[in-house]
């Protein structure tokens, strides 16, 4: 569920890695690397069903061949050719990590391991980790330990916070109708300067969520329907295209309209690796659509979709005759005093914008959004994110906080539960309404539950993932 500029599929629960093997190159070792070549031989052909036919009975159990040729083709294959690999770790005797240097420019990681009958048991995309090591001295931090729960905070923010690539790291947590902030790192890496309540994050994906609430604002107007095919809102050219024509609003929002995570022509379109959704127009958007198939029918499947989301808040914007920045502010931001809230960051704003750095903590840059900007675009606050936590938390009679609640209504329930945007995820028994974002040089996790009156808001100026935190910090708090 994490946004990202490319989207890596879990074939399988990632196996505990043990020791490092030392000793010389094994039998299994060299088989797998045999494997290895027929993997890369394939996927430099793009050839899905020959790849398919490397896996071993559970893989072809758990992912049928239509869904693995939808993965391969939407989101691997738009890679280009490996032109390099190389073994970085064989452990345990069986489980392989190969780094992989793409055409495009891009590299990744393969995980893979061989079942008895030297099949895939294991074959999983990843972005590519460098060693992290640790930081040489004591990151800063303004916890003051002063209480159990803030050394529940402390010892998952350490986990992440310590490590080489990561920068600085904002914690909002209420609990009990109390708010308490805990700031790690820097803002910028060497300037000494911890974050702040007020220090602007990306936070990409979360995003979604400010954009479903649009949607059931309207539905509440009566302006639209959940059910309303997308077709009644796009242009005639596009609407001849008959594959659209099962998809409605909720399946953009909930991830089950069939689009792929992103047109495979968006790669194309990218000027700037490191801003990659700068460029990506509206023209091109309804161009693609002109002609695209769907990877599955409306309704049957969850599938995360950038495009689908980026579509909606697109949609909207035809329906209210108003940006999707406007909308946000209007309906959302305004009414909740959320003023740090932002698409574009303003003169004004940016001296508090924290500097970003990707996965390896190299610098990089805060993306700029054209037509999908509904998918991951605004940025925000750990004190403007616990606000907007707390009305979701609070239900009332105003028309804002009935959206909301619309927004919680549960819409897909097939192995994932998903509202409108928000997904629902078990911590230790104890459901959250969650959602998570990811960019470059950014990563974000808010999870509430109103019952348990606790909400949690992390963000990161590192592109490395804060879900382990936030799991860690809901286990011990709740």
């Amino acid at each position: 569920m994490r946004s990202k500029f490319l989207f890596f599929p879990v074939f399988v629960i990632l196996l505990n890695l043990l020791t490092r093997n030392t000793m010389a190159q094994s039998i299994e070792q060299r088989k797998t690397d045999s494997v290895f070549q027929l993997v890369k031989t394939q996927f430099n052909a793009k050839n899905a069903d020959q790849l398919y036919e490397l896996t071993g009975s559970r893989l072809k159990k758990d992912l049928i061949i239509e869904a693995f040729r939808n993965i391969c083709n939407y989101q691997l294959f738009v890679l280009g050719e490996i032109k390099e690999s190389s073994l970085i770790s064989f452990e345990n005797n069986k489980d392989a990590i190969y780094k992989l240097n793409f055409s495009t420019g891009k590299t990744l990681q393969l995980l893979m391991s061989l079942d008895k009958n030297d099949k895939l048991a294991v074959f999983l995309f990843q972005p590519y980790k460098k060693a992290e090591g640790e930081k040489k001295s004591l990151a800063s931090s303004s916890n003051l330990l002063k209480t159990i729960d803030d050394r529940h905070v402390d010892t998952a923010a350490r986990v992440y916070i310590q490590k080489a690539n990561t920068v600085g790291l904002s914690i909002g947590v209420l609990k009990d109708g109390k708010i308490n902030y805990y700031e790690y790192g820097e803002t910028a890496r060497g300037n000494g300067k911890l974050p702040a309540g007020g220090t602007l994050f990306e936070i990409g994906s979360i995003t979604k969520t400010f954009t479903s609430t649009l949607l059931a604002y309207y539905v509440n107007e009566g302006k639209l329907k959940l059910s309303d095919p997308i077709t009644k809102y796009l242009p005639d050219s596009v609407t001849l295209n008959k594959a659209l024509h099962g998809i409605t609003l909720q399946n953009l929002s909930n991830h089950t309209s069939g689009l792929p995570s992103l047109p495979p022509d968006f790669f194309a379109h990218v000027t700037d690796t490191l801003n990659p959704y700068k460029d990506y127009t509206k023209r091109l958007l309804f161009s693609y659509l002109k002609t695209c198939t769907l990877n599955s029918q409306p309704g049957e499947k969850y599938a995360y979709s950038n495009m689908a989301a980026g579509l909606l808040g697109i949609l909207l914007e035809h329906i209210s005759g108003k940006t999707y920045e406007q909308m946000v502010t209007e309906i959302i931001t305004q009414p909740l005093q959320m003023n740090s809230t932002v698409q574009n960051i303003t003169p004004l704003l940016k001296p508090r914008l924290a500097s970003v750095y990707n996965e390896d903590g190299k610098q990089t840059e805060v993306w700029d959004f054209s037509a999908l900007a509904p998918c991951g675009s605004l940025k925000s606050t750990v004190n403007n994110l616990l606000i907007y936590a707390k009305a979701n938390m609070a239900y009332g009679s105003t028309k804002l906080s009935e959206a909301i609640e619309l927004t919680h209504n549960v819409t897909f329930d097939k192995d994932i539960k998903v509202c409108l945007a928000w997904h629902i995820i078990k911590v230790d028994g104890v459901e959250y309404y969650f959602h998570n974002g990811g960019t470059y040089g950014s990563s974000s996790f808010l999870a509430f539950n109103k019952e348990k009156n606790i909400a949690i808001v992390i963000l990161s100026n590192c592109g490395e993932s804060v879900d382990g935190v936030g799991v860690n910090i809901l286990k011990k708090i709740q």
